[in-house]
This record gives structure tokens, C-alpha cells and sequence, in this order.
């Protein structure tokens, strides 16, 4: 998740995090706080889980204060037990305890992330199978919580509508046809080469239509049942491509069975929108 936090969109996020929690100043730590103690604190986890978000906290405390020491103990993508100490935090109390809350909101929001994706991946992990994130979001959260996932192990869909065209029924139904929807994939193929073009189907006879097309790279089986999802890979016969990306009605009960009718992705918008925080705390030594 380190890239993630290298960005413009990140200090902006950080600072607008820093600013609606410190507002003119954090009150408890100026006047409870003496101004020249010093402190060592840990990040602990409270429950197991998969860490992430461990660069937003780092940089969350160094934009406090430059002068603290922050030492990464567990990297994103590390699986804890309760009691494990994740990062440690050296230097000027209140700046430690300044920063805390925000620290500890970033890592606990993308690790409760992180979490629920390995999750996902280990309940289908004698497939091939990959889980992927959608465009569900918080909303200026998404290239941390997409780096969340990566840390629990699963993989990333488009990050935004400028990387991926996915064209669902709303847009079919504008443009009229197969022939139209040819020509409009022969001109973004001219145009912009690397972008992939994925294509929603609900029905198996728009899997069949589709298959007849040039140019696709994806088709997204949208809330189809696993019957309906093996029936499609029939269809796609001997050939490996377009992929095949199942959504709609994955949880952690079914996505096992949906994984096994020979899928190549399954999306799963539960990552991202309904996600917990894992447990964690800021902890000093007795």
C-alpha cells in the first residue's frame, strides 16, 4: 500500500483527515500533556486478520510530526494473531497521541478490508479462481482500499471508468445492436489499444451473441446461477478467451460454487461497501 499513499489524492485525503480531527488543536494533549514527554507506542491488533493501511498510518503520524520514529514491525499483507505488535511509534507524546485516532482509522478500515478478501480468496483457494474488487468504494478511498485488497490477496478490477470500458445493458439498449456494438468496439480498439473491453450478459443467449463478436476481452455473467454459469463456459468452448467474470449473489456461502463451474473471476462488491474495521489499538509498554 505504499504507492498508495505517494500520490496527490492521499496527502489531500490525509490532510482533510488531520484537519476535521485536530480542527485548531487537540485540546487533551496541550493542556493533560506535559510538553516535553516522550513516548513509545505500539499498534497492536486485537483480533486476528490481515494487515493493511500500515503506510497511511506511518504517514499519518509523520505528518504530525516529522520528528517522530516509525518503525513498520508487520508490512501489509501479513496475517496476525491477537496481541501482535504491528507498528511502533517513538518521540513526542502529544504528537503520538494526536495522530492516533486518525492513524488507527486508516489501518483498522483497510485491514477490516484486507481481512474480509482473504477470506474470499481461502474459501476458494483449491481454484484457480480469482476474487476481484469493484468500483464500490468510499469515495476518495478507492486507491487505498483497492491497495486493501491487494493485501488480502485479491486482485483489482478497473480503478476507474477511464481503464476498462464495461459496457452493461443500459448501454447495449442505447446503441441498438450487435452491429453498432462491433463498430463501437472496432473504434475504441483503433483508439485506444489498451483498453480492455469487458460486456454484460444476463442470459445465456446474450452470452451466445457476444461470443460472436470480435474484440471482447471480458464477459460479465451478471446474476447468473451456477447452472446458467456452466452452461456459459460450455459455450466459450476449447478457447480461453474472452474471460469469463461471474458477479451478483457472492457471499462467503456461495462463492465456492460459483467458483467451481470453471469461472475465471468472481467480483465481489463486498469488499469494499460492506467490510468491518479489524480491531486494532494504540498501545503503550507498562
Amino acid at each position: 500500500d505504499q504507492q498508495a499513499t505517494e500520490t496527490p489524492q492521499f496527502r489531500q485525503l490525509l490532510q482533510l483527515a488531520l484537519s476535521e480531527d485536530i480542527g485548531s488543536g487537540d485540546v487533551t494533549s496541550d493542556y493533560f500533556i506535559p510538553q516535553n514527554l516522550t513516548l513509545r507506542a505500539f499498534i497492536v491488533a486485537r483480533e486476528p486478520g490481515t494487515i493493511a493501511g500500515v503506510a497511511a498510518a506511518r504517514a499519518t503520524f509523520l505528518e504530525v510530526d516529522p520528528d517522530l520514529e516509525v518503525q513498520v514491525m508487520i508490512p501489509s499483507g501479513s496475517s496476525v494473531s491477537a496481541g501482535a505488535h504491528v507498528l511502533c511509534v517513538s518521540g513526542k507524546a502529544r504528537s503520538i497521541l494526536t495522530a492516533e485516532r486518525t492513524a488507527l482509522n486508516f489501518m483498522q478500515r483497510l485491514s477490516g478490508i484486507a481481512s474480509l478478501t482473504s477470506k474470499f480468496v481461502d474459501a476458494i483457494s483449491e481454484t484457480q479462481v480469482r476474487i476481484l474488487d469493484t468500483r464500490k468504494t468510499t469515495p476518495g478511498f478507492r486507491a487505498l482500499e483497492k491497495a486493501a485488497v491487494l493485501a488480502g490477496h485479491g486482485h483489482n478490477h478497473r480503478m476507474g471508468l477511464y481503464d476498462r470500458a464495461m459496457v452493461k445493458d443500459n448501454h447495449i439498449a442505447s446503441l441498438g445492436g450487435l452491429e453498432q456494438l462491433q463498430t463501437a468496439i472496432n473504434r475504441l480498439r483503433e483508439e485506444k489499444p489498451n483498453i480492455e473491453v469487458e460486456i454484460e450478459a444476463d442470459s445465456l443467449e446474450q452470452v451466445e451473441k457476444l461470443l460472436t463478436l470480435e474484440g471482447i476481452d471480458h464477459i460479465l455473467l451478471d446474476n447468473m446461477s451456477n447452472e446458467m454459469l456452466t452452461k456459459a463456459i460450455e459455450l466459450r468452448g476449447s478457447r480461453n478467451r474472452p474471460f469469463f467474470e461471474a458477479s451478483g449473489g457472492v457471499n462467503l456461502d456461495t462463492v465456492k460454487s460459483i467458483a467451481v463451474t470453471g469461472v475465471d473471476f468472481i467480483s465481489v462488491g463486498a469488499l469494499t461497501h460492506s467490510a468491518g474495521s479489524l480491531d486494532l489499538g494504540l498501545d503503550t509498554p507498562d
